[in-house]
This record gives structure tokens, sequence and C-alpha cells, in this order.
């Protein structure tokens, strides 16, 4: 499921972090890409990191349409849910660190994050009322739908950074948060907030990971003990296809919104924690840290998030993924190597130049030219850095 590759020695100059995810920015930087305008470098390996990231959603969306009566794609899918977005969250909290609530990135934070959820929100309520046929005709700017939701999460948890900073121990109380969310039935329709309190303690890990962190993942004996980990997590999800509720990972519900008693909520807030870091730190571990063909397509990965999701509901409400030849290991390994390119096409230059407007919006007119002027200066001087890793993205 992870592409192999050769990697740097750990021993190598210290890992800096990627331009394009930088702490204080919320809109992809402008390809080119190869470091701000200063001549800073972007580190490959979080390209590399979000890019494989990304096509595991994509791939991930596209299972979950064909994935019925084939047990191994059930598996697969059903691993691939427990870590691709949690990574994508923990990546996105590691460069969400630097974030305060100073008027210039409080302006990045809208246009990067805000005003994209806002378009694509709108966008996606006409294409489910139009391509879809959906009898459900309101368009609700505060009820996220589909892929929607990791825009409004994130623009939830980059206003309370600054909060996960003053407190002692950051993790175990977002961890509490989400436990509490976990037994708290009918709150997850008004903004996610299910999935906003129960990723939590991903994206505040995030926050307080250093890069030593990730240069410990990256050690030859990291990947070494990863092998036998990703072979154990294989076994389990083709295990438990019968028994496992898939919602589960979903992170959408509370306990007796799935017919749980209340107490498993706080059960698999802690194991889906568990296995999510775990297995990130599997998946980090094989991710490449030198420069490849895919670097440049990491910068992208918010657009191949926000559009892909029109491709994949686009044929499903065509019918296209009820061809029954699609049922068969063959058909399923032809779609998804079909959701893998389309998503890298997606995340490309050419489509970043086109949606560009919609995505990382100037909107100077919108601002205070005192709030506007500092933020164009440090552009000038440092590059101007992506800040939403969606990450994010799912």
């Amino acid at each position: 499921m992870l592409h192999a590759a050769s990697f740097p020695d750990p021993n190598r100059k210290p890992l800096l972090p990627a331009r394009s995810s930088a702490p204080e920015g919320a809109g992809p930087q402008r390809p080119g890409e190869q470091g701000g305008r200063s001549g800073e470098q972007r580190d490959p390996f979080f390209d590399n990191a979000k890019y494989l990231a990304i096509v595991l959603v994509g791939m991930g969306h596209t299972w979950s349409a064909i994935k019925n009566d084939i047990r191994a794609l059930e598996a697969a899918y059903n691993v691939v849910y427990l870590f691709h977005m949690p990574a994508f969250i923990i990546i996105s909290g590691f460069f969400s660190r630097g974030f305060d609530l100073r008027p210039h990135r409080l302006k990045r934070l809208i246009t990067g994050v805000l005003v994209p959820y806002a378009v694509f929100q709108f966008a996606y309520s006409l294409f489910r009322i139009l391509a879809g046929r959906s009898d459900d005709r309101l368009v609700n700017l505060f009820s996220p739908w589909y892929l929607t939701w990791f825009l409004c999460a994130l623009f939830l948890w980059r206003l309370t950074a600054p909060v996960w900073k003053l407190v002692r121990r950051p993790v175990p109380v977002a961890l509490g948060v989400a436990m509490l969310a976990s037994v708290t039935p009918g709150m997850g329709g008004a903004l996610e907030l299910q999935r906003v309190f129960q990723f939590l303690p991903c994206f505040v890990l995030g926050l307080c990971l250093k890069p030593e962190h990730f240069r410990l993942v990256r050690r030859r004996s990291a990947r070494i003990l990863s092998v036998p980990v990703l072979v154990l997590a294989s076994l389990l999800g083709w295990w438990s296809v019968p028994y496992l509720d898939v919602m589960w990972v979903y992170r959408n519900s509370a306990a007796q919104d799935l017919g749980a008693p209340w107490w498993a909520g706080p059960v698999m807030v802690l194991a889906l924690f568990g296995c999510a870091v775990v297995l990130t730190a599997c998946f980090l571990a094989w991710v490449p840290g030198r420069r490849m063909w895919c670097t440049v397509l990491g910068a992208g990965t918010l657009y191949g998030y926000l559009l892909h999701g029109f491709v994949v509901k686009g044929v499903l409400y065509a019918g296209g993924f009820d061809a029954e030849w699609l049922r068969s290991p063959l058909g399923a390994l032809v779609a998804t190597l079909l959701a893998a390119g389309g998503m890298t096409l997606l995340c490309t230059p050419p489509v970043r130049r086109v949606f560009r407007c919609v995505m990382e919006p100037r909107m100077d007119w919108a601002f205070r030219q005192d709030t506007v002027r500092p933020a164009r200066e440090r552009e000038r001087s440092a590059g101007r850095g992506s800040g939403c890793e969606a990450a994010v993205a799912r």
C-alpha cells in the first residue's frame, strides 16, 4: 500500500519543515515550488507524505463504493481508514505550531481555509441537488457535507492552537474531550462537531511533535519494525471484516448513535487513537525522504482532496460503480489505479493554476490595510507558505 524507495541517512542535516506548510499560513504556495522566494527549500519528506496520504484518501473513497463482497478490499479499506486522515491531521497540527491570533495569520486562515470551505460547501450542495437529484434541497453552510468537514475542522482546530500551547498535558486533555464527545449523541450535524472533537487528539499530537520525532520514525530500525506491525494490521483487518462496524473509524457518531453502550465510546476513542498513531508512524517510516517525481505534488494536496469528490460522486451518480466487472479482483485493481492516477492529476500545477482563485484568493479588498500590509511584507521577506495541509486531507 506504500511506495518503497531509498531513504536518507537519519543522521543527515536536521529536518526542516516544508515551506508549503508554514505554521502561520493558510493557503497553498504558488507552484514553482522548490521553496520560498528567499530561497528556502521545501523538505521533500513532508511533500511526499502529503501526496501519499492524499492518494490513499482517493483510493479509500473509491473502495467504499466497490468493496462489498471483496474481503481483501474491505480489509484494506478498514486498515487504511485507521490512519490516512489521522496522518494528514497530525502533519497539519505539526505545521500549525506557530499559529497565533495575529491579524496576518488570521487573514490567511480565513482566505486559505474558511473561504474555500464556504465555496466548496456551496458547490458540493448544488452538485448533490442537481447531479445527485437529492430530495434534500437545502444548502446549509453550517452542516459540512462529504469532504468539506475537514476544512471546517481545520479552521476550528487552528483557532484553538494557542490554547493547547498553554495546557500542561495537551494530548491527554484532548483525548478527554474526544471521549466526552463519544458519549454525547446527536452532536454530529452542526459543523461536524463529532469529527472535530474525536479527531482533535491527532491535531494536538501534531502540535506537540518536534522535527526530531519525525527523524526517529525515519530510521532504518523503524522501517524494519514497521513490517511486522503492518502485516499484523493487515491480518487483523482481514479478521475484523465480519465484526467491525466501519462507522467507528469515521468518528462522526457517538456510541449511543451506533447502538453501543456508552462506555464503548471512550474505549474506542483510545483504541482508534492508539492504532492511528502506530500506523501513522509505520506509514511515515516508508515515506521517501528524497526529492522524487511526486514531490512537487505535495503542494497541491488540498486541491486534490477537494476536487476528487466531484469525480467520485459523479461516477456514483452516473451508476459507474454498479458495473459487475468492478466486483472482481482485477476490476478492483483497475479502479484503485484509476483513483491513484486521478488524484495525482488533480494535484498537478496546471490544475492548481485553474482553481487558485477559490483555493487561495488574495482578498486584500476585504481586510483593513493595516492587516494586509504586514502580511504582504512578510510574504515578500519569507516567501509564501501553504498553511492548509489538507491535509487535507479527510
